[in-house]
Order: structure tokens, then sequence, then C-alpha cells
């Protein structure tokens, strides 16, 4: 979709942990037990029409799932609901995990 960006987990992870934009994790409460990212904010998916309203329109966020489908139709729906400063966490914690961080469990 125009617009939405995509970041690499190495990217991301790259960047200054106090100025990256916020990394909104939108699985579900389990899948975040399971493994996350420190310092994510978990917004399952399914909620979004609720906690999007909070959301600063602009701000920058990177939303993350387990591989990169959820968190892109997250990204399509702020993108449209006007939060233009958004991107998609390639991979997802699978890809993070894998590249980033090796101690967060694979699932």
């Amino acid at each position: 979709m125009q617009g939405i960006q995509s970041i690499s987990p190495g990217a991301y992870a790259a960047q200054d942990a106090d100025t990256r934009p916020i990394l909104i994790d939108v699985r579900e409460p389990w899948e975040f037990n399971i493994a996350h990212v420190e310092r994510s904010q978990l917004k399952p998916l399914g909620q979004i029409h609720d906690w999007a309203k909070a959301l600063e329109k602009e701000a920058a966020y990177v939303i993350i799932c387990h591989h990169g489908g959820r968190s892109m139709m997250a990204c399509q729906f702020l993108w449209q609901a006007g939060i233009k400063k958004v991107a998609n966490l390639d991979g997802g914690i699978d890809a993070w995990s894998m590249s980033v961080d090796p101690k967060i469990p694979r699932y």
C-alpha cells in the first residue's frame, strides 16, 4: 500500500532505543507471553478499533506480529486512519529472533 514503509529487524534494532519509533505488537496475549521484544507495547489486532483512537497521529510507529501479515493489516488500518508514520517490521518476531536476539523463543 502506498506510503507504508517496512523496516528490517536489524535496522530497527540499530536505532537508538530512546528515539526509535514506538514498537506495537499486534499479536495475541498468549503469543506475546511466549516471545516479545523488550519495550514493545501489546495491542492485539482484534482490538485495533479501540486502541488506534488513542495513538498520536504525528508519532512514529513500527508494527510487529509473528511473521508480518497481521502487522501489515494493522499498518494499512492505521494509515487509513491518518497515522502516516507507520512501518511494518519485516518478518515479525520470528525474524527478530533469528537476526537480532536468538534468546527470544521461536514458535
